[in-house]
């Protein structure tokens, strides 16, 4: 694996992979790697000839407040995986290859980077747009590879995409689940043990609201219970049913249907999601 933490030397090997005519994945990870990330990495490689794993904790999606300092840093033990898995590229750059004029850029990501996490992260997607812009500046991928239980995200970067006229197919995951439910993250390691154990009730509980609403309870019902079922457990953010093509509300011809919630066990952020069609359009 060629490990690379500036842009230069990158840039020349990946020009000698384009020269060879091989097509690029890149996949942007914060580290922390775990069995999602590495599902991530599974899809890339099936769709190009060759992998870029990059492990960059970006500063401008953190507000003050947020645990930038503390966010899990395991390059040693990432460096190892991706050894092991025979990935052909990690790029792991400072603050100042990806930022070299600082981090000032301001990308308008309209109103999806405005609701649900958007709400309580109001600089949040603004950091990522800027981050993954400029990831794919560097390695000018032919793919991108992201996974769907950062759904808001996913929507966001699609729009990005589209928007600057960037080159790269944008290619999504489904969420990848411990053995009990409970959606993959790094996040997770911050969990207590008795937290750990009451983490999976979230996705059950979503579970629960979709085969609520498949069977006919309207969707105004179906999420006040979901709210009151999660509010005994967790403090709730918010917990919306809606249009998984554009985050919008439904309507009678909406046919992909989301439920799309976060929340806070401890202090501890959660996010996860599922993806249904509506049986009755």
């Amino acid at each position: 694996m060629h490990i690379f933490e500036q842009i230069g030397p990158l840039e020349e090997y990946l020009n000698s992979c384009r020269e060879d005519a091989l097509s690029i994945a890149l996949v942007p990870t914060m580290g922390g790697l775990h069995e999602g990330h590495l599902k991530l990495i599974d899809k890339a490689n099936e769709c190009s000839d060759m992998v870029v794993v990059s492990v960059f904790v970006n500063p401008t999606q953190f507000a003050e407040n947020e645990d930038f300092e503390s966010y899990p840093k395991t390059l040693s033990e990432d460096k190892k995986l991706l050894e092991a898995i025979k990935v052909d590229a990690m790029f792991v750059p400072l603050d100042n290859e990806i930022y070299p004029d600082g981090s000032s850029q301001d990308y308008d990501v309209g109103e999806m980077g405005n609701i649900l996490c958007g709400i309580s992260r109001p600089i949040h997607f603004n950091g990522v747009a800027q981050v993954v812009a400029r990831l794919f500046d560097i390695v000018k991928p032919d793919y991108s590879v992201f996974g769907e239980k950062d759904y808001q995200q996913l929507l966001m970067i699609n729009s990005l995409v589209e928007r600057l006229g960037i080159k790269t197919t944008i290619v999504s995951v489904p969420t990848v689940r411990e053995s009990d439910g409970l959606a993959m993250s790094t996040r997770n390691n911050y969990l207590s043990p008795e937290d750990r154990t009451n983490a999976p009730l979230f996705y059950h509980q979503l579970v629960a609201t979709k085969e609520a609403i498949q069977s006919g309870t309207d969707i105004s019902s179906a999420t006040e219970q979901a709210v009151d079922a999660l509010s005994t457990v967790f403090d709730v953010e918010y917990v919306k049913v809606l249009n998984a093509n554009n985050l919008t509300q439904i309507t009678t011809s909406s046919r992909e249907i989301i439920i799309i919630s976060a929340v806070r066990l401890s202090e501890i952020r959660l996010i996860d999601n599922i993806v249904f069609r509506r049986s009755n359009v």
